[in-house]
């Protein structure tokens, strides 16, 4: 099925979303539903049809372009394609990567407009955020080096008029800039306040891949960030309200990470002995699947 699907995919434009959305579905579930040695098969099939990755070049573009005045409650079928859209050029990505999948066409994707689509959000549905931060972890687990993927960014124009005081840390941390990191972790922080059910968990991952790709390139930023004093109040708004216990997946994430980049800023030795205490007394066989995990990396990383 995965070639007439294809094919049918690049016969398409992107308006037309009640053919394409179901579709793109149907090839990001076959690669995610099926036995390794079919998924390998699966991503070059994928890989090998250039109409279908024009059309998907032409539906990432789509999501610059569409900017309807008010966006509904519900998701529209615009959006809904975005979605679907994002989702599978992040998992070709990953699955190109970890085959070293033969590419027949690539992808150009404008990393500034990736960002500013996290930083300022101007009002994106919940889920088409989430997409798009699941595509920024794939491209910043791969280095930005993917050879699926040419990547734009306003950062490599050249600016000699301009020079930027912090040039040296920006060239480390190419294609990002210094500006662009902090304002993505002050955004990402805000994110968390909201404490959705959806965009939490995709939000500390996006963090916790940020902060890995910052080590690798600079060490100093990358303690520089996790130690970010914010990053404490934003512990303390979380653990607000209803839910005051430390046994909260994001929350455990987020602990693990700042323990892992050595933050003792941010979470203390009391801290910690919280967390092994909730832990001691919660009923381990009854917690939520993300809870446990969560839990099991913590202590781990402890």
């Amino acid at each position: 099925l995965l070639f007439p699907v294809c094919n049918l995919c690049g016969k398409c434009n992107p308006r037309d979303t009640d053919l394409l959305q179901p579709s793109l579905n149907f090839l990001y579930w076959s690669l995610h539903q099926t036995t390794p040695c079919s998924q390998q098969r699966a991503v070059a099939v994928l890989l090998s049809n250039v109409s279908l990755l024009e059309l998907l070049q032409k539906v990432l573009e789509c999501t610059w372009l569409w900017s309807p005045p008010s966006r509904p409650a519900c998701l529209s079928s615009e959006d809904a394609l975005l979605c679907s859209g994002w989702l599978l050029v992040a998992s070709l990505l990953l699955y190109q990567h970890r085959y070293n999948t033969e590419v027949h066409q690539t992808l150009s994707v404008d990393l500034t407009e990736v960002l500013n689509a996290v930083i300022f959000r101007n009002k994106k549905p919940i889920l088409l955020l989430v997409s798009i931060m699941q595509f920024l972890r794939a491209v910043l687990r791969q280095n930005f080096s993917s050879s699926l993927l040419v990547i734009v960014s306003q950062n490599t124009a050249p600016s000699a008029a301009q020079p930027q005081p912090s040039s040296l840390q920006d060239s480390a941390l190419h294609p990002l800039a210094m500006q662009q990191v902090f304002s993505l972790v002050v955004s990402l922080q805000n994110l968390l306040v909201h404490k959705d059910l959806l965009l939490s968990p995709a939000v500390v991952a996006c963090l916790e891949t940020l902060v890995e790709y910052l080590y690798v390139k600079n060490q100093d930023v990358a303690l520089h960030v996790a130690s970010q004093p914010w990053h404490r109040f934003l512990l303390f708004t979380l653990l607000s309200g209803g839910q005051k216990s430390f046994l909260q997946p994001e929350v455990l994430r987020l602990m693990t990470l700042f323990v892992r980049y050595q933050s003792s800023n941010i979470i203390s030795q009391k801290e910690i002995s919280q967390i092994i205490q909730e832990a001691a007394e919660a009923n381990i066989a009854e917690l939520p699947e993300a809870t446990s995990h969560a839990l099991h990396l913590f202590l781990s990383q402890v």
